[in-house]
C-alpha cells in the first residue's frame, strides 16, 4: 500500500501518470504557459489512514523568492470543495528554506503536509495550486493542475 508520489515537470502542458495504490490515483499537468524545471515527492502514495505525507521538493525558480503567496483549490463534482492561500515566505522570519532563493538558483526543500484534517470521500478530485511572487496574485510564478481519484471511502 506504501508507495510515492513523483513529480518530474519540465515543459508547459506535459502531464503524466504520477501515482497510484488501492486507494489513491494521482496526475498532473501544468495550469500555466511557462516552462518550468520542477521535481516533488510525496511519501506514501496513500490516502487511507495517513495523517502526515513527507514532501521533498527541487524547483529552479524564474524569480527571486523573496514572497512566495500559495492558493490551493479543490473541486470535487463540479463545485469548489476545499480553497486555502498560505503566504509561505514574506521575507522576514521565514519558516522554509525556499524562502530567499534566486531566480536560476536550484532549491532544494523538505517538509510534511497533514493530510487527516479532510477527509476525502471516494470520486475524483481537480487540485489547482498556483504560487505568486505578490500578495495581490498578480504576479503567478507556477501553476499545477492535480486531478485526484480516491478509490474508497476513508471513513
Amino acid at each position: 500500500m506504501f508507495g510515492f508520489v513523483f513529480f518530474i515537470l519540465f515543459t508547459p502542458g506535459v502531464s503524466g501518470f504520477s501515482c497510484t495504490s488501492s486507494d489513491l490515483e494521482l496526475s498532473y499537468a501544468f495550469c500555466d504557459s511557462t516552462a518550468h524545471s520542477f521535481e516533488f515527492i510525496v511519501t506514501p502514495c496513500s490516502i487511507l489512514k495517513i495523517s502526515v505525507w513527507h514532501a521533498a521538493l527541487t524547483w529552479i525558480p524564474k524569480s527571486d523568492i523573496d514572497f512566495l503567496k500559495i492558493t490551493f483549490a479543490v473541486w470535487y463534482d463540479g463545485a469548489r470543495a476545499l480553497s486555502w492561500k498560505e503566504v509561505i515566505c514574506s521575507g522576514t522570519d521565514d519558516e522554509y528554506s525556499l524562502c530567499g532563493g534566486l531566480k536560476g538558483e536550484t532549491i532544494a526543500a523538505e517538509f510534511d503536509i497533514k493530510g487527516k484534517r479532510t477527509m476525502f470521500p471516494k470520486g475524483n478530485y481537480t487540485v489547482i495550486l498556483q504560487a505568486f511572487s505578490d500578495n495581490s496574485e498578480q504576479n503567478m510564478i507556477m501553476c499545477l493542475n492535480f486531478t485526484m481519484t480516491v478509490k474508497q471511502d476513508a471513513f
